[in-house]
């Protein structure tokens, strides 16, 4: 790496708002529930094509849980005092 792009960003992750396992959590949220907002609209792009629509509905249900779980260790974790 070339010193000024060094300098550019020596400091990046000096200042945290939580540490690194909750903002996981934080960032893995943030993902799942972008992807929560599309999964309506591919069943209805995959009109005609069942298996397609069965495949998207099971996604959705899927990542249905993996929110609920992730929710679920977040409270764990602001219980804790972490965030």
């Amino acid at each position: 790496m070339t010193l000024a792009k060094e300098t550019k960003y020596e400091h990046i992750g000096e200042t945290r708002g939580c540490q690194d396992h909750d903002h996981d959590l934080v960032h893995e949220m943030s993902r799942r529930l972008d992807a929560m907002w599309r999964y309506d609209q591919y069943i209805a792009n995959a009109d005609g094509h069942s298996e397609l629509q069965d495949f998207w509905r099971e996604v959705k249900s899927q990542e249905t849980g993996n929110i609920q779980k992730i929710k679920e260790l977040m409270q764990q974790e602001i219980e804790k005092g972490c965030f």
